[in-house]
């Protein structure tokens, strides 16, 4: 065997307990963005090798089996569908997603109660979790979660406060009971194998898939992401503790400078005596209501939401799923052959 195909080896070693969990043939999901990963780009990454997840979002169990069907159609291999676990149909939803025989449910935005993860395994599906912390990591698996995804806040979208790269450190050496899949700011297959020797089990990827030809986000929102560096994507800035602003990761646009202006008016409102502090609150929060939709169906990438993780400056061309996919797996070889060079150099 010659170095390259004994790295493709050791890369599949690697990630091979993410591979058997997932029932992929790489052990990359595709992150759930709203308006994103709908069923052209869910197929398409499950169709390459990878793990496709349907962004359930605020739709309703009649809208999301729908989008099932819609992607049944499109691709016969696994495929996975995240769940908000504040939604009021979370119920119905999980109910949905297992009449529909999907593989994997994952239950984000907010810790799942252990009578949902009991739905989702009584039904055949796996249970996917979020962990921004090792204790929370734990907690979950001991409810039933079945595997863990740790994602940095160099994120694109909602994100937490802590990096992927201190995260790894915190949760990976201590948490082996279930595959661990690790997000944020992720946009080469060296990084992914860094962490998969840290005994990480894959890597969800959201940023890269999102500027893909079988995206359906408009191109103005493509090519925003083209023009973007590292540094354009910044988390939203809350200007008063007593109006908390959830962190939204996304490029740096008009909207975002229009939201500190509205914060500052409405801060300057609630203080004169003109809103009270819950129409305060609302009024901030409703700022953005329909923005990211605007910004990935419309293409107003000035006004609307254009979330985008970190990785946004590694994007360069607008490439199919399949040529993103197999870069990561060349780029995984690559390292671990160089790696090898490097230790075995006489």
């Amino acid at each position: 065997m010659n170095a390259k195909s004994d790295a493709r080896e050791t890369l599949q070693k690697l990630w091979q307990p993410g591979c058997d969990f997932l029932g992929s043939e790489v052990a990359v999901l595709g992150g759930a963005m709203s308006w994103v990963s709908e069923r052209n780009l869910v197929s398409a990454i499950s169709n390459a090798g990878g793990f496709g997840v349907i962004a359930c979002g605020a739709m309703s169990p009649e809208r999301l089996e729908e989008e099932i069907v819609a992607t049944q159609a499109l691709t016969k291999r696994p495929f996975g569908v995240n769940l908000i676990t504040m939604h009021p149909d979370l119920e119905r939803l999980v109910d949905v997603c297992l009449a529909h025989k999907v593989t994997h449910v994952i239950l984000a935005g907010g810790v799942p109660s252990s009578a949902i993860i009991r739905r989702v395994r009584d039904g055949g599906a796996r249970a996917v979790g979020f962990a921004p912390a090792l204790a929370l990591g734990k907690r979950l698996v001991k409810m039933g979660i079945e595997a863990l995804v740790i994602e940095g806040s160099e994120a694109g979208g909602h994100v937490g406060p802590v990096s992927l790269t201190v995260l790894a450190q915190e949760i990976l050496p201590h948490l082996r009971d279930v595959p661990i899949f690790v997000a944020g700011g992720l946009g080469r297959g060296d990084a992914v194998v860094s962490y998969l020797e840290q005994g990480a089990a894959g890597a969800q990827l959201g940023t890269v898939f999102a500027a893909s030809q079988e995206s359906i986000a408009h191109e103005n929102f493509k090519k925003s992401f083209l023009r973007a560096n590292a540094r354009d994507a910044v988390t939203s800035v809350q200007l008063d503790e007593q109006f908390p602003v959830i962190p939204v990761r996304g490029l740096s646009n008009a909207g975002t400078r229009q939201f500190l202006k509205h914060q500052a008016e409405t801060i300057r409102r609630f203080q004169n005596g003109e809103l009270n502090k819950e129409d305060a609150q609302l009024s901030i929060e409703h700022f953005w209501a329909g923005s990211l939709r605007r910004a990935v169906i419309d293409g107003d990438v000035e006004n609307g939401s254009v979330m985008a993780g970190q990785s946004v400056g590694m994007v360069k061309e607008i490439r199919p799923v399949s040529e993103i996919i197999a870069g990561l797996v060349e780029q995984a070889v690559e390292a671990i052959e160089k790696r090898e060079q490097r230790i075995h150099v006489s």
